[in-house]
């Protein structure tokens, strides 16, 4: 990533949102802190984020319910989403994947699957926006008459 990945921290419950968005913050990553969903959506269409810690268990709008927000908001649809939930079930990993979350964490954060989970779905959204960045290209030499590249 040319700048430094920025991570929105969503958690009603301000210890574990400012616990989490400082182990974040030691290992060099920008945070953002949101206390509610509808933070969390009015941030994301602030500015680029390129990943989401989101709680489950809020009042008024739940973390699903925040899913299905932000998979409609343009802003919002290729974020990649971390769950953090207390709830270990089938039930709860089902929900979150229909909704697009990408991984699960298991409260209380264990800070080395933390640290793990964001540097792969931060890869994830990196090797996407290179293969975007090819395609682009591609395209352009294929409008400009440039023959394909020789397949050796």
């Amino acid at each position: 990533m040319s700048q430094t990945p920025l991570i929105l921290v969503v958690d009603d419950d301000a210890a574990s949102c400012d616990i989490a968005a400082r182990l974040l913050e030691r290992q060099g990553y920008r945070t953002r802190r949101a206390a509610s969903g509808p933070e969390c959506l009015k941030a994301v269409e602030h500015e680029p984020i390129d990943l989401i810690l989101l709680d489950v268990m809020m009042p008024g709008m739940d973390g699903f319910e925040v899913c299905e927000a932000l998979r409609a908001l343009p802003a919002g649809r290729g974020v990649p989403i971390i769950l953090l939930t207390a709830r270990d079930d089938m039930d709860t990993r089902l929900e979150g994947m229909y909704q697009g979350v990408s991984e699960f964490l298991t409260k209380p954060i264990n800070t080395h699957e933390l640290y793990a989970r964001v540097r792969a779905q931060l890869h994830i959204v990196e090797l996407g926006r290179q293969l975007q960045s090819v395609e682009r290209n591609l395209r352009t030499l294929r409008t400009q008459g440039a023959p394909p590249p020789s397949r050796r």
